[in-house]
């Protein structure tokens, strides 16, 4: 039984998405706000085939599509209207499947109401779409299966939900072993104070709730993931003064990261590995993090925990591997960033003083020339 509060936030949760916000017009801060620009052009052409209505009630704070989704099982957290469901729904094709769970009724009831049109449009015999009303800190009492996922994602979702660390605990167990929790969210600088937390707008906004970032790896390591991924992480900006007010010192940062869960093996050891290349979309280049970027044909070495989660995961036919003799070579420690405040910052240095807005990836920082 959730707390008081816990379901009092529900509810405000459910009525700022449901009723507060009829378009993604309606944001107040951009933390919310997915960019056009910048999206690989596979992905650019699957986002153009959703009905615009299902894209006009998306609220995501970023564009969480992995890589290598052919044939998978994936779970969608907060599906909303469905948008990014129904953009995996063509990525993993028709012998693929995409479950979409949100609390809020009115948004499942919108994504299912476009489910035959987008079967039709994807030239599917069967909808390979699933739409499910529930929370998604209690994914068994919505009938998900344990172990039954290859990936689960989540959108600007968890940071809605006070016990994160029940959702986590949730995902590690309908995930398969070898699967990742591919997921864009908001993250503080710092705890987050009572004022905040208390403040309805900046709940439904995605800052009330937010994660202080170094948490979110205690947490993992407590459930049994492996260590936090950083993929990518931009400042997140507000514009509103009585926000801003409410707000103080605490800054706020929009992050994708991937957490792997693992089978209980000994760990890998440190390896060089080569990437064969040819996974859609990334046929000659893959960006699995902020800190590894594998090009076709050219040796990588990696450290012990990277190369378990490409050995053990839907990855693992898509590299050669070659261990490395430990007495051989001089310890090669490569600083793993994890810092998503300070990858926002390294980045937003390298952007062009007046890039075009979009470019930054997702709640990209706004900028005015």
């Amino acid at each position: 039984m959730a707390a008081p509060r816990d379901a009092e936030i529900h509810k405000d949760v459910q009525n700022y998405y449901g009723n507060v916000l009829k378009t993604s017009a309606d944001l107040q801060t951009n933390a919310c706000v997915t960019p056009a620009k910048g999206v690989p052009e596979y992905i650019r052409k699957s986002l153009q085939n959703v009905h615009e209505e299902v894209t006009s009630r998306y609220y995501g704070c970023g564009l969480v599509v992995p890589e290598h989704l052919e044939n998978c099982r994936i779970l969608d957290l907060g599906s909303g209207s469905g948008r990014d469901c129904y953009v995996l729904s063509q990525l993993v094709g028709q012998k693929g499947h995409i479950t979409g769970i949100d609390m809020t009724k009115v948004q499942v009831e919108v994504a299912k109401a476009y489910l035959e049109y987008h079967t039709e449009k994807f030239g599917f015999q069967t909808p390979n779409v699933t739409f499910l009303h529930g929370q998604i800190e209690m994914l068994a009492e919505a009938g998900i299966q344990k172990e039954s996922y290859d990936i689960v994602i989540s959108n600007c979702v968890i940071n809605l939900v006070p016990d994160k660390q029940k959702v986590l605990r949730e995902v590690y167990q309908v995930l398969k072993y070898g699967g990742e929790l591919y997921f864009s969210d908001v993250y503080a600088s710092l705890e987050v104070s009572e004022d905040i937390k208390s403040h309805k707008v900046l709940w439904g906004e995605c800052l009330g709730g937010a994660l202080y970032w170094k948490d979110l790896a205690v947490i993992a390591k407590k459930i049994g993931f492996c260590p936090p991924r950083l993929v990518t992480a931009n400042i997140i900006t507000v514009g509103n003064k009585e926000l801003e007010r409410v707000l103080g010192d605490c800054r706020f940062v929009s992050a994708t990261f991937r957490l792997f869960k693992l089978p209980k093996t000994e760990p890998a050891g440190r390896c060089q590995v080569v990437y064969n290349g040819g996974i859609m979309g990334h046929e000659k280049e893959l960006i699995f993090d902020a800190n590894f970027t594998f090009k076709e044909g050219e040796a990588v070495e990696v450290d012990e925990e990277t190369a378990a989660i490409l050995r053990n995961s839907r990855f693992a036919h898509d590299f050669l591997f070659t261990p490395v003799e430990a007495s051989l070579l001089a310890p090669q420690t490569k600083v793993i960033i994890r810092d998503p405040f300070k990858l926002a910052e390294e980045s937003d240095k390298m952007k062009p003083r007046c890039a075009p807005e979009g470019t930054g990836g997702c709640c990209g920082k706004r900028k005015s020339c």
